[in-house]
């Protein structure tokens, strides 16, 4: 693509301005009355039938004013779009609201996905933070029935993983305490693999139980998300461009699927924390995202655990407002989660 000049790249975000806000194809005389440019309207249709030419915006039909196209948007992202930030005092009402939540982490997750559904006017996600590898904090074995009992393993940032086993033979309560503690005094803050590593180091009942331990281990941290919740679909199907179309139901397969989301988080999200990724029209990869965008960003304490945050909504989204508002909410998630986990 030729480089714009200043005045097509002024144009281009004009267009998809007023298009955001009224969902129609905008006209030259709009632009040229609205915004006080300076230049004629055929001036203004000029500089659009170039950036019609570039793929930048399209015409409906020939009478129409023109809309953004996926690279038109693409382009605004990337090269037009500067930081931005939320106001004050919308700052101040997203912050008291996320004080007065209990010290729960899954409130506060459920809280994020229900502000980022309401500030952006679009469908949003947010998955619960896990671990971004398990380490050993706490074992307890208890005695239920006979030989049965219940192997309860503590991660650290709080992960309570649960297991009956049974024993060759009934152990006391005592015993079985003893064994516990023996296994969490070597294993504290290792992971799976040195824990698997460490059981050779055991017999009998502690080497039995330190290996199911590590297997324990292992399969969480197979797991990439924890659990999802998401808010605002209504939003979504009351967009105008998808109230007869279902692009919107196809789209939301995302929030729905958890094989699908974690399939795009894996490919989209960087494994740093505070980037915010703008995947816009599928980027040619997910057919089901073709008329839709997402803004997602990773939260969380960077190595002890991380979640993901974002929003889903039409292409035709208001990008500065609703990427400062996922920035924003993640901000505050990282700091409550540095304060559980890491602090």
């Amino acid at each position: 693509m030729n480089p714009l000049s200043e005045r097509q790249e002024t144009l281009l975000a004009l267009i998809l301005h007023e298009y955001v806000d009224t969902a129609k194809p905008v006209g030259s005389n709009r632009l040229v009355e609205k915004y006080n440019l300076g230049i004629s309207s055929a001036t203004v249709r000029n500089e659009m039938t170039a950036l019609t030419e570039a793929g930048l915006v399209q015409q409906p039909h020939t009478s129409a004013g023109r809309v953004p196209t996926e690279i038109g948007y693409r382009y605004f992202v990337r090269r037009l779009l500067g930081e931005s930030d939320l106001p004050a005092a919308e700052k101040r009402l997203i912050s008291h609201q996320f004080h007065q939540a209990t010290a729960d982490i899954d409130e506060w997750v459920q809280l994020a996905a229900s502000v980022l559904a309401k500030h952006s006017r679009v469908a949003s996600l947010a998955t619960t933070p896990r671990p971004e590898r398990a380490f050993f904090k706490h074992l307890e074995l208890i005695s239920t029935q006979g030989r049965q009992v219940l192997l309860v393993l503590v991660l650290q940032g709080g992960d309570v993983r649960q297991q009956m086993l049974t024993l060759a033979e009934v152990i006391s309560q005592a015993k079985l305490d003893e064994a516990a503690a023996q296994i969490a005094h070597v294993c504290d803050g290792k992971e799976a693999y040195e824990v698997a590593q460490l059981a050779e180091n055991f017999t009998g009942l502690a080497k039995d139980v330190t290996r199911l331990v590590a297997e324990v281990m292992a399969r969480a941290d197979a797991l990439w998300t924890g659990d999802v919740y998401h808010d605002g679909l209504t939003n979504m199907l009351t967009q105008p461009e998808f109230v007869e179309s279902p692009s919107a139901r196809l789209a939301l397969r995302v929030l729905e699927e958890r094989s699908f989301l974690e399939e795009v988080l894996a490919q989209v999200l960087s494994p740093s924390v505070g980037g915010v990724q703008v995947v816009i029209g599928g980027e040619g990869a997910w057919e089901e995202l073709k008329d839709c965008s997402m803004i997602l960003t990773r939260y969380g304490a960077p190595g002890y655990a991380t979640g993901a945050l974002g929003v889903l909504g039409p292409t035709r989204m208001a990008y500065g407002r609703t990427i400062s508002a996922v920035r924003y909410v993640a901000g505050l998630l990282s700091d409550f989660v540095i304060e559980s986990f890491a602090g």
